[in-house]
Protein backbone atom coordinates (compact mmCIF):
# COMPACT_ATOMS: atom_id res chain seq x y z
CA UNK A 1 0.00 0.00 0.00
CA UNK A 2 0.93 3.69 -0.62
CA UNK A 3 0.85 5.80 2.38
CA UNK A 4 -0.32 9.76 1.91
CA UNK A 5 -2.39 8.30 -1.35
CA UNK A 6 -6.05 7.55 -2.44
CA UNK A 7 -4.90 4.01 -4.06
CA UNK A 8 -6.39 1.88 -1.41
CA UNK A 9 -9.80 3.73 -2.11
CA UNK A 10 -9.57 3.47 -5.62
CA UNK A 11 -8.00 0.24 -6.40
CA UNK A 12 -8.04 0.77 -10.09
CA UNK A 13 -6.48 3.98 -9.90
CA UNK A 14 -2.95 3.18 -12.02
CA UNK A 15 -0.06 4.19 -9.64
CA UNK A 16 2.01 7.53 -10.61
CA UNK A 17 4.73 6.48 -13.10
CA UNK A 18 6.85 8.40 -10.72
CA UNK A 19 7.23 10.12 -7.71
CA UNK A 20 10.32 11.05 -5.16
CA UNK A 21 11.43 14.23 -3.70
CA UNK A 22 13.42 16.81 -6.23
CA UNK A 23 14.74 20.27 -5.59
CA UNK A 24 13.09 22.85 -7.48
CA UNK A 25 14.97 26.44 -8.03
CA UNK A 26 13.11 29.21 -6.97
CA UNK A 27 12.95 32.15 -9.17
CA UNK A 28 10.31 34.66 -7.13
CA UNK A 29 11.46 37.96 -6.80
CA UNK A 30 11.26 37.46 -3.03
CA UNK A 31 12.87 33.71 -2.82
CA UNK A 32 15.53 32.66 -5.08
CA UNK A 33 17.49 29.34 -4.45
CA UNK A 34 16.46 25.43 -4.41
CA UNK A 35 13.49 23.99 -2.14
CA UNK A 36 12.91 20.42 -1.63
CA UNK A 37 9.53 19.40 -2.63
CA UNK A 38 7.56 16.12 -3.38
CA UNK A 39 6.86 15.63 -6.86
CA UNK A 40 4.55 12.75 -8.63
CA UNK A 41 4.03 12.53 -12.31
CA UNK A 42 0.72 10.95 -12.92
CA UNK A 43 -0.30 8.50 -15.75
CA UNK A 44 -2.20 11.52 -17.67
CA UNK A 45 1.19 12.87 -18.30
CA UNK A 46 0.36 15.91 -15.37
CA UNK A 47 3.42 16.72 -12.52
CA UNK A 48 2.17 17.45 -9.74
CA UNK A 49 4.05 18.69 -6.60
CA UNK A 50 3.57 18.98 -2.84
CA UNK A 51 5.73 20.90 0.17
CA UNK A 52 5.92 17.15 1.61
CA UNK A 53 5.37 13.49 0.86
CA UNK A 54 2.86 13.68 3.48
CA UNK A 55 0.60 16.12 1.37
CA UNK A 56 0.08 14.10 -1.37
CA UNK A 57 -3.57 12.65 -1.21
CA UNK A 58 -4.38 15.01 1.89
CA UNK A 59 -3.50 18.56 0.37
CA UNK A 60 -4.12 20.10 -3.14
CA UNK A 61 -1.05 20.18 -5.14
CA UNK A 62 1.62 23.20 -4.73
CA UNK A 63 0.98 23.53 -8.77
CA UNK A 64 -0.39 21.05 -11.99
CA UNK A 65 1.99 21.34 -14.94
CA UNK A 66 1.02 19.16 -17.96
CA UNK A 67 3.93 17.95 -19.47
CA UNK A 68 2.86 16.80 -22.89
CA UNK A 69 5.17 18.62 -25.47
CA UNK A 70 7.20 20.28 -22.98
CA UNK A 71 11.06 20.41 -23.69
CA UNK A 72 13.54 18.45 -21.03
CA UNK A 73 16.19 17.63 -21.01
CA UNK A 74 19.90 17.89 -18.52
CA UNK A 75 21.06 21.41 -17.90
CA UNK A 76 24.40 22.38 -17.19
CA UNK A 77 24.12 26.04 -17.18
CA UNK A 78 23.88 26.68 -13.51
CA UNK A 79 27.01 24.93 -12.91
CA UNK A 80 25.56 22.29 -10.26
CA UNK A 81 25.62 18.64 -10.82
CA UNK A 82 22.15 16.38 -11.75
CA UNK A 83 20.20 19.61 -13.09
CA UNK A 84 17.56 19.04 -15.29
CA UNK A 85 14.97 21.46 -16.75
CA UNK A 86 11.18 21.28 -18.35
CA UNK A 87 9.89 23.81 -20.14
CA UNK A 88 6.19 23.46 -20.94
CA UNK A 89 4.25 24.63 -24.05
CA UNK A 90 1.50 25.91 -22.26
CA UNK A 91 3.91 28.73 -20.38
CA UNK A 92 6.60 31.34 -19.81
CA UNK A 93 8.01 29.78 -17.30
CA UNK A 94 11.12 27.24 -17.16
CA UNK A 95 11.36 24.52 -13.61
CA UNK A 96 14.72 24.06 -12.98
CA UNK A 97 14.96 20.63 -10.65
CA UNK A 98 17.95 18.81 -9.20
CA UNK A 99 17.85 15.27 -8.41
CA UNK A 100 20.00 13.37 -5.50
CA UNK A 101 21.92 11.56 -8.24
CA UNK A 102 22.89 10.43 -11.83
CA UNK A 103 20.77 7.65 -12.15
CA UNK A 104 17.33 9.25 -10.23
CA UNK A 105 18.10 12.23 -12.70
CA UNK A 106 17.92 9.62 -15.20
CA UNK A 107 14.73 7.91 -13.64
CA UNK A 108 13.00 11.16 -13.70
CA UNK A 109 13.74 12.47 -17.02
CA UNK A 110 12.59 8.68 -18.48
CA UNK A 111 9.87 8.92 -17.11
CA UNK A 112 9.08 12.82 -18.27
CA UNK A 113 9.83 12.08 -21.25
CA UNK A 114 7.11 9.51 -21.85
CA UNK A 115 4.71 11.86 -20.56
CA UNK A 116 6.09 14.45 -22.66
CA UNK A 117 5.53 12.24 -26.04
CA UNK A 118 2.47 9.90 -25.22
Amino acid sequence: MVVGSDISRYPNTPRPTCRGYLHKRTQSAILKGWRKRWFVLKHNGYLHYYKHKKDEGKCRPLEVTKLEGAEIGVDTSLGKPFVFKCIPQSGNRIFYFCATSNQEMKRWLEAMDKAVHP
